[in-house]
C-alpha cells in the first residue's frame, strides 16, 4: 500500500469508526459486533504504524469513546477515565510484559492484579465527605454524562461511606462497572417483546439503556448491579497498591468483584486468562476477557499513559460472540417431544471460534416479535454450549426482498397434523409415530412407569431405529429373535431375554398403558385417575370434553390434550396394532379402592416419617385409592407431617 492509498483508507476507517463509536457510546444501539469494531481499530492502528505522518490529534486511536449527549448535563472527570490497549492471544499479553519491563527497567516478576473484564458500561463516582455527589460516565475520558440520579437506584451501591475503619476521604472518584446479570437481561427482553417494545442486543446495552434513561424511574425498575475496580484520585490516603486501594473500598462496602486476584509473573497472568475464559459460561454476568494491571502503584506511575490508554494495563479479550450475518432460510426441525423448531439458516460465520451455520428462533411468536424475515441480516450470538441465536434483526439492510415464515400445518416429519394450544408459544406435532419423536416415544414407552420392559435401554432403540426395525411404539410386540441378533452386542441369551419382557409386558394395567402412549400433560397421577374413572379405553376413547372436565384434577388442558390425542388418526392406528398383537391391559380398578377409608382424599407429605420412607408411604396411599400432591391447596384433605416438618404444615 501506497501513501495515497494508505491516507484514502485511514479516512475511511476513521470515519466508520467515529460512527460507530457514536452508536455505541451515545445511543446504546451498534451497529456492529465488538469483533468487528476491534478489527477495523486494530487496521487503523496498523497503517498509522506503517506511516507515523498520517497520525493525527483526532484519530479514533487516540481517543477515547464519544461526546456527551446533548440532553445530560457534563461533569469533567478529576483525573482522566482512559481507555485500555488489547491483547487477542498468549503472545500479545507477553509483549505487554516485555515492554511494561522495558520501560520500568526491572528485570525481576512483577506482580499484577488479574481482573474479570465486565461487558457493562464504565462509571465514575465522585464521592465528597462520603456521600456520592455525582456519578458520571466515560464520555470521551475527559468529560462524561451526570447519571447521578438513575446511578442512585443500583441498590448494591453504597450511597455513603460509612465512618469506620479508614478515615473517609474528603474526595474521592471511584471506577467501576454497571452490568446486568444474563437471567436478569433475558427477562427484561422477554418483558419489552410482550410490551410490542425493541429488544436490548446483549446484556452491555441494556445496562447501557437502562443507565442513560432521562427518567429516573425507569432506570429504578431495571436490575442493575455494579463492580468497583479502581480509585481515580484521593485525598488523604495513599494506597501502595492497587491491590491495597480494592481491600480499601471492600472495608467500606463498596461491591468488588469476587474473581479478582493478584498473580506474580506473566505465566500466571495467562493461566488466569485460561481460567476465566474457562469459567464464562457459568458465570451469572457476561464477560468478554480478564484485565491485567501492574499492581504496584509507583510502577504505575513510572510506566505512565499513552494518548488514550495506561502503558501499565491491557484488556485481554476472549474470542467474540456476536457477529452479523444473514438469514438465507427459514426451516422447521421437529424435536423429540413433538416441538416444532424454526431454524435460521445463516449465511456461516464464525462466533466466539466457532462456525455457525444454524441458530434457533425458537418459535413463531418469538419470530414476530423479533419481525425476523427470511434474507434479513441479523446479529447472532452464542454463549458456550448454547445453541446459537438470533439477537436482533438489521432492518436498516432490509431491501424489500425479505419473505415472512409461515409455520407449516402439517409435521414435515410424518404428515400429522401441528396444534397450537391456546396460550402456548409452541407447535407440536400430535404424532404417535412421528420419526423425530419415535426415539423418545418408546423410551417412554418402555420405561419402568410405562410398561417396565426391561432391557429395552437407550442404546437398543437407537439402534433398531436407524436400522428401521420399528417406527412406532406398537411394533415392539411384533419383533422377534433374529430381529434383535442383529444388534450390536445383543446376544442369544439377551435377545431371549427381551423376548420374555416384551411378552411379559403384553399383559398390563390400563393405567400403565395410559401413561406409556405418553399423552401431553398425562403423567402418573392423572394416567391413575383415568383408570379409576373408566372401565375401558374404548370408554376413555370415546369420553367428551365436558365428561373429562367433571373428574377431579383433571383441568381444560389436560381435557383437550386427552381429545387431541385419541383424535389422531395415526394414534388409533397404533392402538389398533397394540390390540392386534394381542396386548392386554386390565380395566377400572377402583371398585376394590372404594372400600378403602383412603380412597378419593387428597395427602400432601412433609418432613421426616418415622416408621417408612415417605416414598413408602405415598405409595401406600396410591395402592389404596387415595391421591398424593407435592403442595397444600383447597383440594388437600390431609397433611401427614413427619419431624422437620416445613412450611407445608
Amino acid at each position: 500500500m501506497d501513501i495515497t492509498a494508505a491516507e484514502a483508507r485511514l479516512n475511511a476507517l476513521r470515519e466508520a469508526i467515529r460512527h460507530h463509536n457514536e452508536r455505541y457510546y451515545l445511543f446504546d444501539a451498534p451497529e456492529i459486533t465488538d469483533g468487528e469494531y476491534d478489527r477495523l481499530l486494530r487496521e487503523l492502528a496498523e497503517i498509522e504504524r506503517q506511516f507515523p505522518s498520517l497520525l493525527t490529534p483526532d484519530s479514533p486511536t487516540q481517543k477515547v469513546g464519544a461526546a456527551p449527549l446533548e440532553h445530560f448535563s457534563t461533569v469533567r472527570h478529576l483525573s482522566p477515565m482512559l481507555s485500555l490497549g488489547n491483547a487477542f492471544s498468549d503472545d500479545d499479553i507477553y509483549q505487554f510484559s516485555k515492554r511494561i519491563k522495558q520501560l520500568a527497567d526491572i528485570t525481576d516478576n512483577i506482580s499484577f492484579m488479574m481482573e474479570p473484564k465486565l461487558d457493562g458500561l464504565a462509571l465514575n463516582l465522585i464521592y465528597e465527605k462520603g456521600v456520592l455527589a455525582r456519578a458520571v460516565t466515560r464520555g470521551d475520558g475527559d468529560v462524561g454524562e451526570d447519571v447521578t440520579l438513575n446511578t442512585r437506584t443500583i441498590r448494591t451501591l453504597p450511597l455513603t461511606v460509612p465512618q469506620q475503619g479508614y478515615p473517609v476521604p474528603e474526595v474521592m472518584e471511584i471506577r467501576g462497572e454497571v452490568c446486568m446479570e444474563i437471567e436478569a437481561f433475558r427477562r427484561l427482553n422477554r418483558q419489552r417483546l410482550e410490551a410490542g417494545e425493541a429488544p436490548f442486543a446483549n446484556p452491555r446495552n441494556a445496562a447501557a439503556g437502562s443507565l442513560r434513561q432521562l427518567n429516573p424511574q425507569v432506570t429504578d425498575k431495571r436490575p442493575l448491579i455494579i463492580f468497583l475496580y479502581a480509585i481515580g484520585h484521593i485525598t488523604g490516603l495513599f494506597p501502595a497498591s492497587q491491590e491495597e486501594s480494592l481491600k480499601l473500598l471492600s472495608s467500606w462496602g463498596f461491591p468488588v468483584n469476587p474473581h479478582i486476584r493478584k498473580v506474580d509473573g506473566i505465566d500466571a497472568c495467562i493461566d488466569y486468562y485460561h481460567m476465566m475464559e474457562g469459567q464464562r459460561d457459568s458465570l451469572p454476568y457476561e464477560i468478554d476477557g480478564v484485565v491485567v494491571k501492574v499492581n504496584d502503584l509507583a510502577v504505575q506511575e513510572k510506566l505512565g499513559f499513552l494518548s488514550r490508554s495506561p502503558r501499565w494495563a491491557i484488556a485481554c479479550k476472549f474470542p467474540p460472540r456476536q457477529e452479523l450475518t444473514k438469514i438465507e432460510d427459514i426451516i422447521v426441525q421437529v424435536g423429540r417431544t413433538g416441538v416444532l423448531t424454526p431454524v435460521a439458516v445463516l449465511k456461516p460465520v464464525s462466533v466466539g471460534g466457532v462456525m455457525v451455520s444454524r441458530a434457533t428462533l425458537h418459535n413463531t411468536s418469538e419470530i414476530e416479535k423479533k419481525d425476523i424475515m427470511i434474507g434479513d441480516t441479523v446479529l447472532v450470538h452464542r454463549a458456550g454450549d448454547v445453541i446459537p441465536e438470533v439477537a436482533m434483526v438489521q432492518k436498516e439492510n432490509r431491501t424489500g426482498r425479505e419473505q415472512p415464515f409461515v409455520m407449516p400445518s402439517q409435521c414435515p416429519e410424518c404428515g400429522a397434523d401441528v396444534i397450537q394450544i391456546e396460550d402456548e408459544a409452541a407447535h407440536r406435532c400430535i404424532g404417535l409415530a412421528c420419526p423425530a419423536q419415535i426415539k423418545e416415544r418408546i423410551r417412554h414407552f418402555a420405561s419402568k412407569k410405562g410398561l417396565d420392559i426391561d432391557g429395552l435401554g437407550e442404546k437398543v432403540i437407537q439402534q433398531m431405529v436407524a436400522k428401521k426395525m420399528i417406527h412406532d411404539p406398537a411394533d415392539l410386540f411384533y419383533l422377534k429373535k433374529e430381529d434383535f441378533l442383529q444388534l450390536e452386542r445383543l446376544g442369544s441369551k439377551s435377545s431371549d431375554n427381551l423376548i420374555a419382557a416384551l411378552n411379559a409386558a403384553k399383559k398390563t394395567t390400563m393405567e400403565k398403558l395410559i401413561y406409556a402412549l405418553g399423552i401431553r400433560h398425562v403423567g402418573e397421577h392423572v394416567a391413575r385417575i383415568i383408570a379409576r374413572t373408566y372401565p375401558s379405553l374404548e370408554a376413555v376413547m370415546a369420553a367428551s370434553r365436558s365428561d373429562l372436565l367433571a373428574i377431579r384434577d383433571i383441568g381444560p388442558e389436560v381435557a383437550d390434550s386427552i381429545i387431541r390425542f385419541f383424535g389422531e388418526a395415526q394414534n388409533l392406528r397404533i392402538i389398533a396394532k397394540l390390540k392386534a398383537a394381542r396386548m392386554e391391559w386390565s380395566g377400572n380398578t377402583a371398585a376394590a379402592e372404594t372400600s378403602s377409608p383412603l380412597a378419593g382424599h387428597s395427602f400432601v407429605f412433609t418432613g421426616t416419617l418415622a416408621k417408612m420412607k415417605r416414598e413408602e408411604a405415598k405409595n401406600m396411599v396410591l395402592s389404596q385409592g387415595g391421591m398424593v400432591h407435592s403442595s397444600v391447596s383447597q383440594k388437600t384433605d390431609f397433611v401427614v407431617a413427619g419431624s422437620d416438618a416445613g412450611v407445608k404444615l
